[in-house]
Parts: C-alpha cells; structure tokens; sequence
C-alpha cells in the first residue's frame, strides 16, 4: 500500500460502523487522525460490541468518535446528522447484507440498499457537496457472471434482491457524481471475512459450529444451505484500507477489491479442520472425520468415530436463484491505489479459527 498522510482534523462520517467493516473502518480513521463520527440506530440492546475498543464517553475530552442515532432509510434523520456534522468523507457502508434474508426481506433490501444510498446521496448534496463520499457495492452484482475473471467493465448481471438493489446503489452513485459533480466513488468488494463476521453468515457459522461440535462435545450437527458455491474471499482488515485509499485520490472512479484467488464454501470446511488438525487441537484418531453423499447425492461432513454428522445440507438454505462462481481481478487498485491483498485464504481461515478457539465466539 501507498503511504498515506495523516488527515488529522479531517471529519468523517460513516454509516454502518457497529458492522465488521464499519468497526474496522472506524479504528483506521482514528488511527489517521480523524474524528469520526458513526449513524448507528437505536435498538434496545446495545449494538456497539464492535465498537467497545474504540468507543469512549462523550464526556471525556480527547474523544474522537462519536455516535448519532439514525437510519439510512430516513432521509430526515440524514439530513440533520449530514447538517451538523458537515464531514470531509462520508463512508457509506450501511446495508441489509445477508443474500439468502434479501429473499425474504425484498422491499425492506431495497428501501435500505437503494434508496438508502440515495438518501445519503440526497444530504450529503445539499450540506457537504465538498465532500468526499464511498459507497460500499458487492460483487453480488456481477451473479451469473458474463466474464471470468470479473473487473470494472464487467457487465453487472445480479441474481437477488440484494445484488439487485445494490446495482441501484452503484448507479444513483455514479449518476451524482457525473449529474452534480460531487466526489463519489464505488468499491465494488468481493467477499471479506475477519473475526468481527457476523455469526449468520457462512464462514462464522462454520467456524463456530465446528468448535462447538469438536471442542463444547454438542455433538449436534449444523446445516447449511450450497457447499460448492465459489467466493473471492480476503480479509475485512485489509479491504477498508482500500477504502480509504479510494477517496485519497484527485479522481473519482470506482474499483473492484479481491484477492484473485477462488474457493468453495466445502474448501472453507476443509481449511477449518485443517487448522485444528495441524495446531492439535483435534486428532484423527479420535475424529475421523470424512465426505459422504446423502440420499440426495448431496455432500455432507461425517464423524466416523463417532458414527454422527457433523455438517448436513438444508435446502431452505438455498438461494432461489444461486451464484456459483465470483473471482476477482483487482488489477486497477493495484495500479492506481497501490493496494493489494496480503492476507489470502488459508491465512483468512486460520485467523478465523483461531480466534475461535482462543477469543470465543465470532
């Protein structure tokens, strides 16, 4: 990565930063120098764990985050933090980010994931149109993919509700940016795991159900939905660097964030035991553990020392509509940013594990 200059007394806002990518996000502006200011919304259980190495009270003097309750499918709410705050950059990470629940969840997806982006857009035009702004989009756009590897001039061709309302999302952006001349920018990220992952999603489940079974001794099985779908998968640490380089540029331009490399969920699986097997945690002669097809030819994960299953297939976890393969080709950022992934996937998932095993539940 370039160096970078310190931006201290630069403002930013960021929207989504209880999330993984928002909490680390958050750190590396503070890092930088920044006061950084966060939209969370109000829940009745505090949601801020991410944030407890950062976070502070209001009242302590050298405080440099701080946090605004609002939503990003509240224009109102929008306008009076875009108002008071007037950031120099404006993050926005906010979204509805679970596929499979984009099914379930369409209009809600799309009043968040779309006109949520656009409501950004909207408040940031009319109180800080100086401002730099970085919109967070998904490989999710590219679906049943036209062209492998994908690159910024890949045709987008989405196949949920979620790719589809973020495709919205990357074009309100670049129509702001050549309609108003404003600073806005997209990441187009390929999938990026840490230790901060939510626990619904499927690398942590994986992770934590694992541990569970071997280490707690459940004994109780977990499931999942296509084991064979392909993922770019990097670390989320390294992918906010990226970021944050996007809006250190003279130019605006939107750039597509992986690691050139390909795996299957089932990989993920094997790399995880690998982990266990080679630190010793686990040993193949008390888990012998191994594939077998089910009576829908599907694989399953089975503990023949034990005569029990570890990982079966749920076809409520299905998408209606599968992505299969997505791969990265982060050339540009790698030109033009100076950025390039160092983390790769058997690092990724030994990072994962670990922390698992050592730290607790992802």
């Amino acid at each position: 990565m370039k160096n970078i200059i310190s931006n201290k007394n630069s403002i930013a806002l960021l929207s989504g930063v209880t999330g993984q990518d928002g909490s680390y996000l958050a750190e590396l502006l503070l890092q930088k120098g920044y006061e950084v200011h966060g939209i969370i919304r109000r829940a009745s259980t505090f949601n801020t764990s991410r944030l407890d190495n950062i976070y502070k009270d209001p009242h302590i003097p050298d405080n440099h985050l701080h946090l605004h309750y609002g939503d990003v499918s509240d224009a109102l709410s929008l306008d009076k933090i875009m108002y008071e705050v007037k950031p120099d950059e404006i993050y926005h990470l906010g979204a509805q980010s679970h596929v499979k629940v984009s099914f379930d969840v369409p209009g809600y997806t799309a009043q968040v994931d779309a006109i949520g982006t656009l409501n950004m857009l909207e408040a940031m035009r009319k109180h800080c149109p100086k401002a730099k702004f970085y919109n967070a989009t998904t490989s999710e756009l590219y679906g049943e993919v036209l062209e492998i590897p994908q690159k910024e001039t890949t045709p987008f061709n989405p196949r949920s509700p979620y790719g589809v309302a973020k495709l919205y999302s990357y074009f309100i952006t670049k129509n702001y940016r050549e309609a108003y001349n404003l600073f806005a920018v997209n990441g187009i990220l390929f999938n990026h795991e840490s230790e901060r992952r939510g626990s619904t999603f499927v690398t942590a489940k994986i992770v934590n159900g694992l541990w569970d079974y071997l280490y707690l001794d459940k004994n109780i099985p977990f499931y999942l939905g296509n084991i064979n779908a392909k993922r770019d998968w990097g670390a989320a640490q390294e992918f906010i660097e990226a970021m944050y380089l996007m809006l250190q540029q003279e130019k605006p331009e939107d750039y597509v964030i992986g690691t050139g490399e390909t795996h299957s969920v089932k990989e993920f699986i094997d790399e995880c035991l690998n982990v266990m097997y080679s630190k010793g945690f686990i040993n193949k002669a008390s888990h012998n553990f191994v594939w077998k097809i089910d009576e829908k030819n599907r694989d399953i994960l089975w503990d023949n020392s034990k005569n029990k299953l570890i990982i079966g297939i749920d076809e409520n976890y299905y998408r209606p509509s599968e992505v299969n393969l997505l791969l990265a080709d982060a050339s540009k950022a790698k030109e033009k940013l100076g950025w390039e992934p160092k983390i790769k996937f058997k690092q990724l998932v030994e990072n994962m594990m670990l922390h698992r095993i050592y730290i607790g539940r992802i």
